[in-house]
């Protein structure tokens, strides 16, 4: 994920990227290929999470009793988190949401490659979209960590989580960088454009602790 940086350092000038009157040649030259593959791939990954939690809700439909393929132990299992109230907060299965929300980052690294031209409008509203769902899945975390009834750590939901954070940071600050949000973000962005992994890493790592310190997540796997 480090390469974003190198890779988004690479477009045209500040303001440049929105003007529709810069030749063909420059365009492609600066086409930020590592972000648009990132985004792509971030959200295959996003979409086979999605995709394997709602076939593991249908099992549960299916036979209440049954023992699902991502229940490894008491602390890390999909089942609880499934069973949950939470896990259907706006009255359908959560995983619904991720089928249909990740198709936006895949279609946004495709028509990147393609070398599309977007206003600041659309990568604003898309970066509310990552926003939404970074959020999202924070209070999942803390829900599936801290609720009494839960307390476990669910595969297929931190692999959500691992492709979230780092989407979320990559767009927010290609954004900055790019001046979406005013001229005065750009020095930020760019500065902050290298960290997206390392940032993304330590995130998911504290959300890791603060679970063992709740509950034996890694002793419960032996």
């Amino acid at each position: 994920m480090t390469e974003v940086a190198d890779d988004t350092a690479t477009e045209l000038e500040p303001g440049d990227e929105f003007d529709e009157t810069a030749d063909a040649p420059a365009r492609t030259a600066s086409r930020p290929w590592v972000f648009g593959i990132w985004l792509i791939v971030a959200g295959i990954l996003g979409e086979i999470a999605a995709f394997a939690l709602t076939m593991e809700k249908f099992h549960v439909l299916q036979n209440p009793d049954a023992v699902l393929s991502c229940d490894f132990s008491v602390f890390v299992q999909c089942g609880k988190n499934l069973d949950s109230w939470q896990g259907a907060v706006f009255g359908f299965p959560n995983p619904i949401i991720g089928l249909i929300g990740w198709m936006a980052p895949i279609i946004v690294g495709v028509s990147v490659l393609a070398g599309a031209r977007f206003p600041r409008w659309y990568w604003a509203v898309f970066n509310v979209g990552v926003a939404g769902a970074m959020v999202f899945v924070l209070w999942l975390a803390s829900q599936s960590i801290f609720d009494p009834f839960i307390r476990t750590l669910c595969p297929y939901c931190v692999l959500t989580w691992a492709v979230t954070y780092p989407v979320f940071f990559a767009v927010t600050f290609r954004n900055m960088a790019e001046g979406v949000f005013g001229a005065g973000a750009r020095r930020a962005g760019r500065a902050l454009l290298p960290w997206v992994a390392p940032i993304s890493i330590v995130l998911l790592l504290i959300v890791f602790g603060i679970a063992q310190s709740q509950f034996p997540v890694i002793q419960s796997l032996f």
